[in-house]
């Protein structure tokens, strides 16, 4: 069987519990065709690079699959007809990723760095500036 990673994107709209069902959905279809689920991720809700059906923001959800090539047809014809999933993409890879994928590493890194800032997630106090000498219009 082939390998497989499948990535959807779904309305912001939706509740992260209907989020898990379209998953659990798509798992439904791989394994009634003799395909597996290897791992599924959640990516959460993120913004977009611009706007798909008047959404600003999606919830990215992940699949690995090992399956032939028919369940995937079968898979993709069915993503086609839910109204919630507005993008969607499969490709065909080598090998699985071992542990989480480069998007949660990153989503862990992000994490991180705002502990480290501060609970708020704000930028550093920067101060009042008024240490720096002020510039007229007319270069005094």
């Amino acid at each position: 069987m082939a390998l497989y990673e499948h990535v959807f994107l779904a309305r912001q709209d939706l509740a992260q519990a209907q989020v898990d069902t379209l998953a659990e959905t798509a798992t439904k279809i791989i394994e009634d065709n003799k395909g597996k689920v290897v791992k599924t991720e959640n990516w959460g809700l993120r913004s977009l690079a611009y706007k798909i059906a008047k959404n600003r923001k999606a919830h990215y959800v992940m699949l690995e699959i090992d399956a032939p090539a028919g369940v995937v047809a079968e898979l993709e014809r069915q993503v086609q007809i839910n109204e919630d999933i507005i993008r969607y993409m499969t490709v065909k890879v080598d090998g699985l990723e071992e542990g989480p994928s480069v998007m949660m590493r990153k989503s862990d890194r992000d994490r991180e760095r705002r502990s480290e800032r501060g609970d708020r997630g704000d930028r550093p106090d920067r101060g009042d500036r008024g240490d720096r000498p002020r510039r007229d219009f007319d270069g005094e």
